[in-house]
């Protein structure tokens, strides 16, 4: 088993920064390229929920974390912000608390679709922790 552990604060420019760690992370892996495109998709969306709806403006850390067992990929998103009133319903493709903005409401559904398994942990006021996994079937580890 492999392990690593950033936290970064949440601002719209580490969005990039934790799809690089998480590329150079897996790697040594050799997942094909599609696998490695959702994984980096996936982890863009769940950062980018943190950036955007976790902390808004006020700013705070977002903490990835993940470990390799074999193929076996895990990869924890976590906040310390808001935390979602109803996970249910925030899951739900196209829902979204900012009609308003450009934000399109697809982000968990992304994440289910590019991942073999997708959790969501929150507490209201307490923050979230978006737990994904995958199996990736490319080349030999």
């Amino acid at each position: 088993m492999n392990k690593m552990e950033i936290i970064f604060e949440a601002r719209a420019e580490n969005e990039a920064f934790a799809r690089m760690v998480i590329s150079a992370y897996l790697v040594r892996l050799n997942p094909t390229v599609s696998e490695l495109s959702e994984v980096r998709t996936a982890v863009s969306e769940a950062v980018t929920n943190a950036v955007v709806h976790a902390y808004g403006e006020a700013g705070g850390a977002v903490r990835m974390r993940t470990h390799t067992d074999g193929r076996r990929v895990e990869i924890e998103i976590s906040d310390e912000g808001r935390g979602i009133e109803d996970v249910a319903q925030a899951m739900q493709p196209f829902f979204t608390t900012q009609p308003d903005s450009e934000r399109t409401g697809i982000g968990f559904a992304l994440m289910q679709s590019f991942m073999d398994d997708v959790r969501v942990d929150s507490v209201v006021g307490g923050g979230t922790r978006v737990t994904m996994r995958k199996t990736l079937g490319g080349g030999d580890a």
